[in-house]
């Protein structure tokens, strides 16, 4: 003989709550088959009759009455589960890290996913998910420059000196050149897809229409840039650029002018700057050309006037850098150098107090 099904009796809040659960629309359909279960048995209603009312087998309506018979509502949600046990965890990260510090197999300069996964028996797809938790790409390369120079401090922090606290009443000026800035010709344009959408893009052929060199100077104090063209980058063009910048700025003006190691820059006698009294030459330590403010902005003009263009020759190019130039100028603004944490070997009394 069956046992007795477990009686069912509701506090008028409980009803309530149970019948509010049946008519709203939101409610999980799960829950609203709990709630008329237990409706149903308050009413006296056995499990079988129950069951055939709901479409449901009488196991689960015996289930849910005797649950909300020992914990009430709360017993009508649903049970903490465990879910399924961690397979690939710690220990499988440990082994895929552990696994990229050994020499990859024969034939392959790097590993991969997909070596990985084989050489560990792992799932491919565990390998990346490791990967992105430790925020590692294995295609990703960087690379990076450290200077040699052994009076990289003094010299650093004399340019960032210059940058930070300019000497009264003198100019500062970045200088450098571009060379070999490639006229190229490039097939470009719109191009209509079947599906009637149009993308702009270019193919990957072109045609080379020669070749031209860009001298030009970043003032620290402004952000406006004076600039130069020519064919070639020697020591001649060098001069003729700054024999240019010196008339710009006037005879008597006291010119600091960075520059980086290159042989054109440095001269082999002083005839010139015998010549220019007012000018200065500071050296960027080897290797340490980015604190060269001037590549900041070549990096802009690239971005901005030359990347992607087409060009039939190489005035097309320097008319193009001009135009940018003017562009610039109208807007320009110094850089925000924040550089303050270099310390010099032997300090000048300037540098003492704005390096401390």
């Amino acid at each position: 003989m069956p046992a007795p099904a477990t009686i069912i009796e509701l506090t008028a809040d409980e009803r309530a709550t149970l019948e509010s659960w049946v008519r709203a629309g939101t409610t999980q359909q799960r829950l609203v088959t709990r709630a008329r279960i237990v409706l149903m048995a308050a009413d006296g209603i056995d499990n079988p009759e129950i069951a055939s009312a709901l479409g449901i087998h009488k196991n689960t309506v015996s289930r849910w009455r005797v649950r909300f018979a020992h914990a009430r509502l709360a017993g009508l949600a649903e049970a903490p589960r465990s879910g399924r046990p961690m397979i690939y965890g710690p220990d499988s990260d440990a082994r895929i890290l552990a696994m990229l510090d050994q020499p990859p197999p024969a034939g392959y300069a790097c590993w991969n996913g997909t070596l990985l996964a084989e050489a560990l028996d792992i799932p491919a797809d565990q390998v990346w998910r490791a990967m992105r938790r430790h925020r590692i790409t294995l295609q990703r390369r960087r690379s990076w420059c450290i200077s040699n120079d052994p009076d990289f401090a003094a010299k650093a922090a004399d340019i960032v000196g210059l940058y930070l606290d300019p000497p009264q009443g003198a100019v500062v000026v970045c200088v450098d050149e571009k060379p070999h800035i490639q006229a190229l010709e490039r097939a470009q344009g719109w191009l209509r897809q079947p599906g009637g959408g149009a993308i702009t893009g270019r193919a990957h052929e072109y045609r080379r229409h020669g070749t031209t060199t860009l001298f030009a100077a970043f003032e620290v104090a402004t952000g406006q840039v004076h600039a130069g063209h020519y064919q070639r980058r020697r020591r001649r063009e060098f001069l003729d650029f700054m024999n240019g910048l010196v008339a710009e700025y006037g005879d008597q003006t006291e010119l600091h002018v960075v520059l980086d190691n290159l042989n054109t820059h440095k001269p082999k006698h002083d005839r010139w700057l015998a010549r220019h009294p007012k000018v200065h030459l500071h050296y960027t330590p080897t290797h340490a050309s980015w604190l060269n403010q001037i590549e900041i902005w070549f990096s802009k003009l690239s971005r901005a006037a030359l990347a992607g263009a087409s060009f039939t020759s190489p005035a097309q190019v320097r008319e193009a850098i001009d135009a940018y130039i003017a562009v610039h100028n109208a807007q320009a603004q110094p850089f925000e150098w924040t550089k303050t944490d270099v310390r010099p070997t032997q300090p000048t009394d300037r540098l003492k107090n704005l390096l401390r």
